[in-house]
């Protein structure tokens, strides 16, 4: 943003007079504190840890561990044997 440094300076006096007007003519317009929300639209959007999800259904193919594939026992994911760092401790080469 430009400077104008030939623009005649506010003192500290000037600048906190103005701020109080600012305040009172904020004090009286009614809907500067309001927020325009329907609290229960976003209730609905929230959802809580532990809440029933019965109706819900399950989006993607899960499928078992294939015979080329480990589980890491560090991070307990799923890899394929290429990404295996120690065969003993059965860890991947990210958490190796």
């Amino acid at each position: 943003m430009a400077t104008d440094y030939d623009a005649p300076r506010k003192n500290e006096e000037d600048s906190s007079e103005d701020s109080i007007e600012e305040l009172k003519a904020r004090r009286h317009d009614k809907n500067s504190g309001k927020v325009d929300e329907d609290e229960t639209e976003a209730a609905e959007s929230f959802e809580l840890p532990g809440a029933d999800l019965s109706h819900e259904e399950l989006a993607v193919e899960v499928k078992p561990k294939q015979a080329d594939e480990f589980t890491c026992m560090s991070c307990f994911l799923v890899r394929h044997h290429t990404q295996l760092a120690d065969a003993t401790k059965q860890i991947c080469v990210d958490c190796a």
